[in-house]
């Protein structure tokens, strides 16, 4: 007596965006669990910003002359909001391409074959990436006061929030610039090839007043200027400084004669967000 056996009928779930917005928060999830058991990562992201704030932002302050830098503000305060960018930057450049550790041991072509749609697995990439960049700068944030910085409730809390949005606006880049990379060791010098121009070109280490005109186009066209700034004004708006002095360190971005808002700077970051992760998306679904 044979017995034929009938595969049973696997039932795919509809997609919809609850199903969309839980794929993204497991991968969120595993983002967080990635990042509270390496704690040599969480170490190692630290010590960069640390030596440009006190050794780099000292040195500087010495070489102007005072522990005032060239005003009423020492230089490692103008420099605080800076650093906090740079630690944003390689933390979340590398969150967004770490995905080529994925695709090299084939977890990437599990989760994009999933019911789900790409968007939401880098959605909730770029998510993590934000998240984990946010977190170590709380170490900084709390090294504040050490570089005269106020502990103002509503400073910290824009500023985290300002983070945030960086951080997810580089993870983004990260992963459009992972979609056609296949193994980590090309991954680690096109990452560095392409954060190291958008560090010195965003204004986080030095005024962006009185610069050449070249140098002042190249700052312009970086869109990490547009998040730097905003972290910089929300700093100065809570120091007691006079305007010359303001003036000089935190000068704002200027197209012309017109003054860009700060509004306007989120939302242009904002903006960059959206296009890199929707170019991240489409590069994904091309690649795989």
């Amino acid at each position: 007596m044979t017995t034929t056996m009938t595969p049973e009928a696997v039932r795919v779930p509809v997609s919809s965006l609850v199903t969309e917005a839980r794929a993204a928060a497991v991968v969120w999830q595993r983002e967080m669990i990635r990042f509270v058991k390496d704690r040599s990562r969480i170490l190692s992201s630290l010590a960069q910003p640390l030596l440009f704030l006190f050794v780099l932002g000292t040195g500087l302050g010495s070489l102007l002359g005072s522990s005032e830098g060239a005003g009423s503000v020492a230089f490692t305060t103008f420099l605080f909001p800076g650093v906090m960018a740079i630690s944003v930057l390689f933390t979340a450049a590398f969150a967004g391409i770490s995905i080529v550790w994925d695709r090299e041991f084939g977890f990437l072509r599990e989760m994009l074959v999933a019911p789900v749609s790409t968007a939401s697995i880098l959605i909730g990439k770029a998510l993590g990436g934000a998240t984990v960049a946010t977190l170590q700068c709380f170490v900084l944030l709390a090294l504040a006061g050490l570089v005269g910085v106020p502990y103002d409730p509503l400073m910290l809390l824009a500023m985290v929030g300002l983070i945030f949005l960086m951080g997810f606006m580089i993870t983004s880049l990260g992963l459009l610039l992972a979609a056609r990379v296949k193994q980590i060791q090309t991954a680690m010098p096109l990452v560095q090839l392409v954060i190291t121009p958008l560090m010195f070109l965003s204004g986080a280490l030095f005024p962006l007043s009185g610069l050449p005109t070249w140098l002042a186009v190249l700052t312009h066209i970086n869109p990490m200027t547009y998040a730097v700034e905003p972290l910089r004004s929300v700093v100065f708006d809570h120091l007691d400084v006079d305007a010359a002095t303001r003036a000089r360190f935190d000068p704002g971005i200027v197209w012309g004669t017109w003054v860009v808002p700060v509004g306007v700077q989120i939302l242009m970051t904002i903006g960059f967000c959206v296009l890199l992760l929707s170019l991240a998306v489409w590069r994904f679904r091309r690649t795989e």
